[in-house]
């Protein structure tokens, strides 16, 4: 399954980014706070990898709420601010083995570009707490505020093809931990779309979206590189 790449665009929460599904769970609270019963389970499946205000209008569409959209607009606007809060203080380190693996890619001549259901404001944080210099450790960062489309659209991928300057996607790789990841990849044509499972979405769920592969390790990412 080795193939040329030249980009690798890579998600951030739980697959670069090991905040332990903060989001997730700030996500689940912001709901359970409102008066909806759910469980967290409920909101992965559902929600990851979505652009956040997407994923809690979502999971109200499941739960048969009345005026989802509007509620979710709400619920959008206090989970933003908690969610700013609780980054301030919260334990974001990168997952085990990508600053080595973005080195290594980057040692190939490929480009390291993230992407991300956050907000641009929300990401551009988490690089600052991270140490991560876009022209130093990544090429780019592409998040759901700077496209009209979030995943499972192909948008993100197109922009950064655009800024990287590569125009067949075959020659991209898109990896992450969620089906909506994936889903994103295959939109995009993308030459290989990989799952992995150590974030929102174990590797059964994966598979649901059909990924040219699914890895428990990002090292094992650059076995699928030519």
């Amino acid at each position: 399954m080795k193939k040329k790449i030249t980009m690798v665009v890579f998600d951030m929460a739980g697959t670069t980014v090991n905040e332990d599904n903060l989001v997730y769970k700030l996500l689940h609270q912001t709901i359970v706070d409102d008066g909806y019963e759910c469980s967290v389970d409920l909101v992965l499946s559902i929600g990851a990898g979505k652009e956040k205000k997407a994923a809690i209008t979502d999971v109200l569409i499941e739960l048969g709420v009345f005026a989802p959209d509007l509620i979710a607009e709400r619920l959008y606007q206090t989970f933003k601010q908690q969610l700013e809060t609780a980054y301030i203080s919260a334990a974001v380190v990168p997952m085990d083995g990508a600053e080595s693996v973005f080195a290594e890619l980057k040692a190939k001549g490929i480009k390291v570009v993230l992407n991300t259901g956050y907000d641009s404001k929300t990401a551009h944080f988490l690089l600052q707490k991270l140490h991560w210099i876009i022209g130093n450790q990544i090429d780019a960062v592409i998040t759901a505020s700077d496209v009209l489309e979030s995943r499972p659209a192909p948008d993100m991928i197109y922009l950064a093809m655009q800024q990287m300057q590569i125009s067949d996607a075959n020659l991209v790789l898109k990896i992450g931990d969620s089906i909506v990841d994936i889903e994103e990849g295959k939109n995009a044509q993308c030459g290989l779309t990989v799952g992995i499972t150590t974030g929102a979405q174990d590797a059964y769920m994966l598979q649901l979206a059909n990924p040219d592969g699914i890895i428990n390790h990002l090292n094992e990412l650059l076995l699928l590189i030519e």
